[in-house]
């Protein structure tokens, strides 16, 4: 019988095959620089976008005054009186948002945690893609949907006062188009955390539902937390929706009732070309980016101080 083969000791050189090849350790870097400009593009990106809303913008308030664009109440550039007041289409853009995450954050909460713990494995692989077509339908279907279908049908039963446009409506639908991205995120967040932590509660003589909102949801609520960012976000970046269904109208006001602008439907109305380029109507909608921008980015820093701060209590 032929003798095992006795182990390596420490004076022994390892196997031929990982001896250095110049071949090799080259194809390892090039692959390793090639995943750094991937994601060197992102940030780079970010930073381009960043540079040219601030250049362009700046050529904007050599004309306006930044007190009057930030303490404004009326947004009219259009008008053969312009005035340059952004808070109209602010209030619109967080009225709209507000509603948007109201509708949104109970209902995706919900189905992340049925799909979670609580579904079966063939009801979850049916539930799931149903979830992700709604966020392939085009957000213009969406629009058409609010302006055609939603206001009719609460002008017709609940609200017979309810304007054609107004901001109540299109923050439901657009609650309604967010809702799978917080069903996602936050069922893949939960999902994540050990079956060992789930057990423990089971021991304790918990049952599922008290597992569910005292065990599993307090574990993955930095995952659940990124969802509501993300889902937030998706609400402010909003165009097609506000821009048929809002009516377009910079009323300084937070009453869903009533017809607004928000920052993303005032960009796509001018960038259509009928204005001259360069001109400070024109160049109003670089300032209302760099205000979008300003949002968004505020509320990923928000988002992400508390992910950190709820990965540190838990």
């Amino acid at each position: 019988m032929k003798a095992a083969n006795p182990p390596l000791t420490m004076n022994q050189a390892p196997s031929a095959r990982l001896n250095y090849r110049f071949s090799r350790n080259l194809k390892e870097r090039a692959i390793e620089l090639m995943l750094m400009a991937c994601g060197l593009i992102a940030v780079l990106t970010t930073v381009a976008i960043t540079i040219i809303l601030v250049y362009e913008s700046l050529d904007f308030f050599k004309i306006v005054s930044v007190w009057e664009f930030i303490t404004g109440t009326v947004w009219s550039p259009l008008f053969a009186n312009p005035q340059y007041g952004i808070l109209p289409l602010v209030s619109g853009t967080l009225t709209i948002t507000a509603i948007a995450l109201l509708v949104a954050v109970p209902m995706g909460t919900v189905i992340a945690i049925y799909l979670s713990e609580f579904a079966p494995h063939k009801v979850r692989e049916i539930i799931k893609p149903a979830l992700e077509l709604i966020q392939a339908v085009p957000t213009i279907v969406f629009g058409y949907f609010a302006l055609l279908f939603v206001t009719p049908m609460l002008q017709a039963t609940i609200l017979p006062n309810l304007p054609g446009f107004n901001m109540l409506v299109p923050g439901i639908v657009i609650g309604v188009a967010t809702i799978p991205t917080i069903a996602s995120l936050a069922e893949d967040a939960m999902r994540a955390v050990p079956m060992s932590m789930r057990e423990g509660g089971y021991a304790m003589g918990s049952n599922k539902i008290q597992v569910a909102l005292s065990v599993v949801m307090p574990a993955a609520v930095s995952g659940v937390v990124a969802a509501y960012v993300m889902a937030a976000a998706r609400a402010i970046g909003e165009t097609m929706v506000v821009a048929i269904a809002a009516g377009q109208n910079a009323n300084f006001t937070f009453n869903p009732m009533e017809a607004a602008a928000t920052l993303t439907a005032y960009i796509a109305q001018v960038s259509l070309g009928d204005l001259e380029h360069g001109s400070v109507a024109y160049r109003s909608i670089f300032a209302a980016g760099l205000v979008l921008l300003i949002l968004t980015l505020a509320l990923n820093l928000i988002g992400h101080y508390l992910r950190r701060h709820y990965r540190k209590a838990y």
